[in-house]
């Protein structure tokens, strides 16, 4: 089967997700995020939404990281009142011996096109207080803080509501 690449980054390649990297994207969660998700969760993420569920391969064909998101309706993040079709990036991540090369927002670049074509005009995601790094990648991304869940992860570490209209 031919894979069609969506863009590269250097030496990487961006494309949609199949069903059979399921099992090196559940590897890549583990090695990379505190936060993980039975193998079903990545399954149904893949089925309800490949546009925006997204990996990153090197010249090899191996995983280097992947975005996986979902889409959602309900009320606005970016508007003061009203509903909308809103992207909501559930899981990002790349390999730590990948990272530095752009992947990250590439990946997220690419899935607010996805987002687009399935009719969201938003975006949002959350990420812990303490990933610095993660928070100035989505702040050059247009995303700003909206608001703050404390104790929203399993270990009782906050994290930063973001949101941006696309």
């Amino acid at each position: 089967m031919q894979n069609i690449y969506l863009r590269k980054v250097g030496k990487y390649a961006l494309r949609k997700c199949l069903p059979g990297d399921i099992p090196e994207v559940i590897a890549i969660n583990w090695a990379a995020l505190p936060e993980h998700y039975s193998d079903s969760f990545f399954e149904e993420r893949l089925k309800e939404s490949p546009e925006t569920f997204l990996v990153a391969e090197d010249e090899s064909g191996k995983l280097a990281g992947y975005i996986m998101c979902r889409v959602e309706y309900g009320f606005s993040n970016t508007k003061r009142y009203g509903l909308a079709r809103k992207g909501h990036i559930v899981s990002v991540a790349v390999l730590e011996e990948h990272r530095r090369a752009g992947l990250g927002r590439a990946l997220c670049e690419e899935s607010i096109v996805g987002m687009k074509q399935r009719g969201c005009s938003e975006t949002y995601l959350e990420v812990r207080t303490s990933n610095e790094p993660a928070i100035i990648l989505y702040q050059k991304l247009g995303f700003r803080t909206i608001a703050t869940h404390r104790g929203y992860y399993r270990d009782g570490e906050d994290a930063n509501l973001m949101s941006r209209q696309i």
